[in-house]
């Protein structure tokens, strides 16, 4: 099946091998559409467009130019220094024993202070606040469809939800309001710069050190990217100090 011939270009012949090939290095976000029908048909047609005008090129002898010479000349540096690049970091790794003796001795780096989840109301006028909280009170409406019908703000549309948040990222008055209240408890109106809030705590979670194996991922990617760094940076600076001379 691999050596399928899918097209012939001036005598060369183009297989399935040589699609797949040219798919295995699209980006990620394109390779997952490899096995459909339709965009194989699409990839191939772009590498027909790049045998045939790759044979324009041929006929111009367009590969004698000057401009040809740079390009090549360019093309040949950036492949060289990729290759020195991966040379220079292929040996670099992060051991477990590394990174849990950054997390036992950083353990502040990886809490996660107290957030509530959070549902509200807004709008522009105290007794319109007011009128509302008393529908849901006396059971007149739910909270979450007050929210639809009333709030003027876009998360009325998701009944109010503003999902989980913790401290400094609501204006104070409304945060200083979430964090008192009881869960369940409907309170308001809270007076803030964007009008008047009924506000209901769905939620409310406590501050805490996340496990090891939450954050051993995070942890190991940061060292690497640290090592790297620190590698690279070092191996530039003794071969500047090898093949550079200012003037």
């Amino acid at each position: 099946m691999n050596n399928e011939v899918l097209a012939v270009v001036a005598g060369k012949e183009i297989t399935n091998a040589d699609l797949d090939a040219f798919l295995a290095n699209l980006p990620a976000e394109q390779r997952q559409y490899a096995s459909n029908s339709y965009f194989r048909e699409q990839y191939l047609e772009q590498i027909i467009v790049l045998h045939v005008l790759e044979k324009m090129a041929d006929e111009l002898e367009l590969d004698m130019t000057e401009d040809y010479k740079k390009m090549l000349e360019s093309l040949v540096r950036d492949i060289k220094a990729r290759m020195a690049m991966n040379e220079i970091m292929k040996d670099i790794e992060v051991t477990d024993v590394e990174a849990e003796t950054v997390y036992k001795i950083n353990p502040d780096n990886f809490s996660k202070p107290e957030t509530v989840s959070a549902k509200h109301i807004l709008v522009d006028d105290e007794d319109a606040c007011n009128a509302i909280l008393a529908e849901i009170q006396n059971g007149e409406k739910a909270f979450e469809d007050a929210a639809k019908e009333c709030s003027t703000c876009p998360s009325g549309q998701q009944g109010g939800d503003l999902g989980e948040f913790g401290r400094g990222q609501m204006v104070k008055e409304f945060e200083d309001a979430a964090f008192a209240a009881e869960i369940g408890q409907i309170i308001g109106p809270v007076k803030t710069q964007f009008g008047f809030h009924l506000i209901k705590v769905e939620a409310k979670n406590e501050a805490e050190t996340l496990p090891y194996e939450a954050v051993k991922e995070q942890i190991k990617k940061n060292l690497l990217q640290q090592k790297q760094q620190q590698v690279y940076t070092a191996k530039i600076a003794e071969l500047k100090e090898k093949y550079v001379e200012m003037k």
